[in-house]
């Protein structure tokens, strides 16, 4: 028994040395500062099914303007490339080509 006394020991005082400084360190980091989170806004949906084709798929509260203005690219633009499509009558899921 005796002879694990000295390693038990030396092992003690270790571990209690590297939480002595792990103690100290926590106590002089700023903490108190929030951390600062930032928001990305997210991407359209725009996905490329061509070497040139890409395809918008209509969200929610989409239009031709807002669908130009996400993609980049002009309402004239949008219309030429979707000529069956009715701008006034856009469907959710409803899949566009926008270049």
């Amino acid at each position: 028994m005796r002879q694990y006394a000295a390693p038990a020991a030396s092992l003690l005082a270790v571990t209690a040395a590297v939480l002595a400084v792990h103690y100290g360190l926590q106590q002089h980091s700023p903490a108190a500062a929030p951390a600062v989170t930032q928001t990305v806004p997210a991407r359209p949906r725009v996905k490329r099914t061509a070497a040139f084709t890409r395809v918008y798929v209509v969200q929610r509260g989409d239009s031709f303007s807002v669908i130009a203005a996400k993609t980049h690219t002009s309402v004239a633009r949008l219309e030429r490339l979707n000529p069956a499509v009715s701008p006034t009558a856009l469907r959710v899921g409803q899949r566009l080509k926008v270049k």
